[in-house]
């Protein structure tokens, strides 16, 4: 079985641009959630580490921010990351890491886990507002039916006092002097 951890030993003891495919899968845990991931990840030998390259696919489940139904939404997440050793594959010394925050690391064991970098593609790729579908007709704020399943008997909102004149306008199109004045100036 696949997993997200890589042992990338032999890698790093190879020459610079040295590439090894893989086809990862694991479980990323998501807000409790367990969500299924599986790609192809290209590992390239770098001067300072592996350059990880690839794309993961998942199917999760969401819900719809307007009518609350669950739906199944899929991702791609086109990865590039590099991932920096911590000791000497040759020596087991310790090596200090680049100045750069949150850089992706790979073990003392060697091990490059793609579990971290695949969770953070995966929260930057769920949609702060998820859609059923584009069309989402939403919930009744009266009777909370799910308007895309069927209509609801409720009235028509009401309208305001203030605006019922204007409405009366547009229903009975009362010619304007605007109107009457066409094509000339």
């Amino acid at each position: 079985m696949a997993t997200l951890q890589i042992n990338v030993s032999q890698q790093l003891k190879s020459s610079i641009g040295e590439v090894r495919d893989y086809e990862p899968a694991g479980t990323i845990n998501l807000d409790n959630d367990n969500i299924k991931v599986q790609g192809k990840v290209r590992l390239i030998r770098t001067d300072r580490g592996i350059l990880a390259k690839g794309v993961m696919h998942s199917d999760t489940e969401l819900t719809c921010s307007r009518c609350l139904s669950l739906f199944i939404h899929h991702f791609n997440l086109d990865m590039e990351e590099e991932f920096f050793p911590t000791t000497d594959v040759n020596t087991g010394a310790t090596i200090s890491l680049p100045d750069e925050p949150g850089c992706f690391t790979i073990d003392e064991n060697n091990i490059l886990d793609l579990t971290d970098a695949v969770r953070q593609y995966l929260l930057m790729a769920i949609p702060i507002k998820p859609l059923c579908q584009q069309d989402c007709a939403g919930l009744c704020p009266t009777c909370g039916t799910n308007l895309n399943e069927a209509p609801c008997d409720c009235p028509s909102e009401a309208i305001d006092t203030r605006w019922e004149v204007l409405q009366k306008l547009v229903k009975t199109d009362v010619k304007t002097p605007a109107n009457s004045k066409k094509g000339k100036l």
